[in-house]
């Protein structure tokens, strides 16, 4: 199960360097608009969801290239490893 396990390692390493930059700009942005509204009392639920859309979709188009990269990189390990994982698993 060893070449199962260093995948499945990979694949959530993959994982976490894809979500991670996302999920920060939108809780930054968040964090931002929160204190924005706060500070002007503006209570509108609408406007948080703009900005965060935006950020979102800039850290994707910018980081599209990348990731694209890293998951083809580990499908090509994902093939690569499968006559070890059968025969592991044999």
């Amino acid at each position: 199960m060893e070449p199962f396990d260093a995948l499945l390692r990979d694949a959530l390493v993959v994982c976490a360097v894809l979500c991670f930059p996302v999920l920060g700009a939108a809780a930054l942005i968040g964090l931002v608009v929160a204190v924005l509204q706060a500070a002007t009392q503006i209570q509108e639920q609408t406007l948080t969801l703009l900005p965060k859309l935006i950020a979102v979709a800039a850290v994707i188009a910018l980081g599209g290239r990348f990731g694209f990269g890293m998951c083809a990189a580990l499908f090509t390990d994902a093939l690569n490893h499968i006559p070890a994982i059968l025969y592991a698993l044999s």
